[in-house]
């Protein structure tokens, strides 16, 4: 089982976002650089999204996590903490990987912005066309 003190680390990434996630064995606290998840997170579908791998293997409630997560916005954030978190657990017991594996938990979604385009107002919005 797990020794005192034991923790295991992992890191998710999601658009610009980088979490660094520590898991321990404990009651179910969320950290998020220094705050509680209900002051860093005000909408119930990103507390959702970082809880979904310990819901999918039942294991809600048994783990403390710790999270450092800079970059991007809180969407991005709460992607990039939820595959580091489902890292962690694939390190925590092998067993979990296929579960993990199947929901898409473990694959990096790696969709990002893409870049603005000279003489256009967006990356494919064009200014409106003029004939005369």
């Amino acid at each position: 089982m797990v020794k005192k003190g034991e923790f295991w680390s992992a890191t998710g990434r999601r658009k610009s976002s980088v979490a660094r996630v520590n898991i321990s064995s404990g009651k179910g606290a969320y950290t998020i650089n220094n705050r509680p998840i209900e002051n860093y997170f005000g909408r119930d579908t990103l507390k959702m999204v970082l809880k979904q791998p310990l819901e999918l293997l039942n294991i809600a409630g048994k783990y403390d996590i710790s999270v450092n997560v800079n970059g991007g916005g809180l969407s991005g954030q709460a992607g990039a903490i939820r595959l580091g978190i489902a890292r962690c657990l694939e390190k925590v017991n092998a067993d979990h990987r296929g579960e993990l594996k199947q929901a898409g938990m473990l694959t990096r979604d790696s969709r990002e912005v893409e870049r603005k385009k000279y003489g256009q107002p967006g990356a494919r919005k064009r200014f409106q066309f003029s004939k005369r």
